[in-house]
């Protein structure tokens, strides 16, 4: 299949797997080498300003990412960055960790990734859980993929409890286990006193 060159930025675009970062820096590595696929009931394309709208039970995979959305806009700027929304109800997505089996989760109304500043923020009805438990929920979740620094704010009653409260519930980390003390030797009898 012949490709144009136009419509190389759209495969690159969506080949950062918009919203990827979302997952964490510890998302599996590999996934960015991985080809992007895209399945959805129609897509425009606008060469020109360099967007791509995918709409209609999108779902779009790569490696152990996949994200399923009712819309998703790329688009990419003049500096080669990329950017990208996602909306349904709700927007979710899903990838393994690296280096283990469990999986980090996510799910809200509007996901938008910025490429270039690399952060990823999740509005209205925002959650992100992780395979070991942690489950964090609020009206607003952003995301900083090059520290790692996030925040989740309340919106009111519009919170996914209706309590207009962040919830968090973080789990204890499983410590290795302690190496067992090791068992007393047994000492040796004591020698009867010498009579004199």
């Amino acid at each position: 299949m012949c490709r144009s060159a136009s419509s190389r930025w759209l495969i690159s675009a969506v080949g950062i797997a918009i919203l990827c970062a979302s997952a964490s820096a510890l998302a599996e590595r590999t996934d960015r080498d991985q080809p992007v696929n895209i399945e959805s009931d129609s897509m425009v394309a606008d060469d020109a300003n360099k967007i791509a709208t995918f709409e209609g039970k999108v779902v779009l995979t790569q490696g152990t990412l996949v994200i399923h959305a009712d819309k998703i806009v790329v688009h990419q700027d003049s500096e080669g960055f990329q950017s990208g929304v996602a909306t349904g109800t709700p927007a979710t997505f899903r990838q393994k960790r690296a280096g283990s089996d469990e999986y980090f989760e996510g799910e809200a109304l509007r996901i938008e990734y910025d490429g270039k500043s690399g952060r990823v923020e999740l509005f209205t009805s925002a959650r992100l859980h992780s395979g070991e438990g942690d489950d964090v929920r609020g009206n607003y979740i952003s995301y900083n993929t090059t520290t790692e620094y996030f925040t989740v704010k309340s919106g009111g009653d519009t919170a996914p409890d209706g309590s207009g409260r962040v919830r968090a519930v973080l789990m204890p980390k499983s410590k290795e286990p302690a190496a067992p003390a090791p068992s007393p030797q047994p000492s040796a009898p004591a020698a009867p006193p010498r009579q004199q």
